[in-house]
């Protein structure tokens, strides 16, 4: 199921418990990502609240929404680098994307499977995607108070299995949103300390949701068979012995 556009912008930059959300996923992508400096920066879902921070560092910086979703200008503040697209097929170049991240987007996908392996089509030989998907385990995929209540949550093997079988590997993963997924003051207020504690304490099967990082692997196939026949009688005793031939007795009895 597909949020539309509006609620999703609404709950983060209208919302106190959004703000506090994409202050910290921001701070945990960018301890991923320290340096996108040259790079191409694609997001899909909605993941302008979390692509601020590399906006004027990367060399391109693109988000790409769903249709089922709908898209909003993004940002407000320059030219659009928004875009409306089909969910598993992008208009980009194969190996365009050195970093990609999805948010929003993997777990309300109907087909994920397709929707993986669009993102393999896209991302560079070694470029990284980072997959933020609400914990199966944790608060926040158990109310719908916010998006991360709507759709598919995974657990750490079911993040690691969908990546892995479209040549996905996993490199890092970690969590976030330790805080309850309440709107009411005192949580609010007290979110900050909450989320450094889990983060101090890495209690990832208790975070609201997972950031799972995955790298492109390339593999060399192997080539098997010869190319090329031996043009000559290889020589395994390479000298050393002569060269056996057939006993006397034996080739008269065949002439006979």
């Amino acid at each position: 199921m597909h949020l539309d556009v509006v609620t999703l912008r609404d709950f983060y930059y209208d919302s106190d418990l959004g703000r506090l959300v994409q202050r910290s996923l921001q701070g945990r992508l960018r301890s991923l990502w320290p340096n996108v400096r040259g790079m191409n920066v694609v997001g899909f879902g909605f993941a302008v609240p979390f692509l601020r921070p590399f906006l004027a560092e990367a060399a391109r910086t693109l988000c790409l929404m769903p249709a089922q979703q709908g898209v909003c200008p993004w940002p407000p503040d320059g030219p659009n680098l928004a875009a409306l697209v089909e969910e598993t097929l992008w208009p980009l170049p194969r190996g365009f994307a050195d970093r990609i991240l999805v948010a929003h987007g993997l777990e309300t996908c109907e087909r994920p499977n397709a929707l993986v392996e669009e993102i393999r089509r896209v991302l560079a030989p070694g470029g990284r995607v980072v997959c933020v998907v609400p914990n199966r385990s944790g608060l926040w995929a158990r109310r719908d108070a916010t998006p991360f209540g709507y759709g598919r949550p995974y657990s750490a093997h079911q993040i690691a299995r969908t990546l892995a079988g479209h040549d996905l590997s996993v490199e890092r993963e970690t969590g976030a949103l330790y805080m309850p997924p309440s709107h009411r003051r005192p949580w609010l207020q007290s979110g900050a300390l909450i989320e450094r504690a889990g983060q101090r304490l890495d209690l990832q099967r208790l975070a609201g949701v997972r950031i799972v990082e995955a790298s492109l692997q390339v593999c060399i196939t192997p080539q098997s068979g010869l190319r090329e026949t031996a043009r000559a009688r290889l020589n395994v005793l390479g000298g050393l012995a002569p060269a056996p031939r057939p006993a006397a007795s034996l080739v008269t009895a065949e002439l006979r």
